[in-house]
């Protein structure tokens, strides 16, 4: 691995570049934060990406992709002198010394579980008004769900055991059970909502993250359905031709092949 000196040459060499383009790159020069916001979410879901395939060799690359963006703002920052990369660095590193009394003060801590509270507790003196703050609006509702259950749970308000967490879950089903025979959308939709915040609830109760385990999910019915289309193009059907019970003999050697 490089040590402490190459990376921080390497970190100049970027800011050197990030300099350089922004100077002389016509599309570089013109970009905004604005105009790099959408770019930056991208990126961000690339990264996320090659975490789930364990792809470390692209997780690197993303890894870059998503560090250029933080020197771009930074650089776009320090031409309207409000912050620039030094700012950005002491700020969050101030925060993590604020954030971490047990490490760099005089708090005691057991486990993770009170580094979490400590956590949520410290946001909140620092003028805070609720826990809830930290959550960005514009998450996907999934991920937001299991954020928001995570930062109450930082305070205190939570379940104690998983079992009483699975007894809210087919509460909640049979509450949208009951809806569905009533045939209210309106009802429906808000029932099947708390059937799935009580479904993340769950998942964080057993260490599975939601987001992570949906995704791997689509990324496993996308590979079998594309295994289905293959074996249906090399038999020249067309899948709307093929009968159900046709399709599932590849869907099942889909599966077998992915075990």
């Amino acid at each position: 691995m490089n040590s402490r000196q190459d990376q921080l040459k390497a970190f100049d060499r970027l800011l050197t570049i990030m300099d350089e383009l922004r100077e002389q790159c016509p599309w570089d020069r013109k970009q905004t934060m604005e105009s790099l916001r959408h770019l930056t979410i991208e990126e961000t879901y690339e990264l996320g990406d090659a975490i789930l395939d364990h792809d470390l060799d692209e997780v690197k690359k993303e890894l870059g992709d998503v560090l250029l963006h933080i020197v771009f703002y930074s650089r776009i920052g320090s031409e309207t002198k409000d912050f620039d990369i030094a700012d950005v660095c002491n700020t969050i590193c101030d925060k993590l010394v604020s954030r971490h009394p047990h490490i760099y003060g005089d708090v005691s801590v057991v486990n993770e579980e009170d580094v979490k509270r400590n956590w949520e507790n410290l946001k909140l003196k620092e003028g805070k008004t609720s826990v809830l703050e930290g959550v960005p609006k514009s998450l996907p509702a999934l991920v937001k769900a299991n954020r928001i259950q995570d930062k109450v749970a930082g305070v205190g308000f939570d379940w104690e055991e998983p079992s009483q967490v699975w007894k809210k879950v087919e509460e909640e089903l049979r509450e949208f059970q009951d809806e569905v025979k009533s045939g209210n959308k309106q009802a429906m939709e808000s029932e099947f909502g708390d059937v799935m915040f009580s479904m993340v609830n769950y998942a964080r109760f057993l260490k599975i993250n939601p987001e992570n385990a949906l995704e791997r999910t689509n990324k496993k019915f996308s590979k079998r359905f594309q295994y289905l289309e293959s074996k249906a193009k090399e038999l020249n059907k067309n899948l709307k031709d093929m009968t159900l019970s046709e399709m599932d003999v590849f869907w099942e050697e889909a599966k077998q092949l992915s075990r």
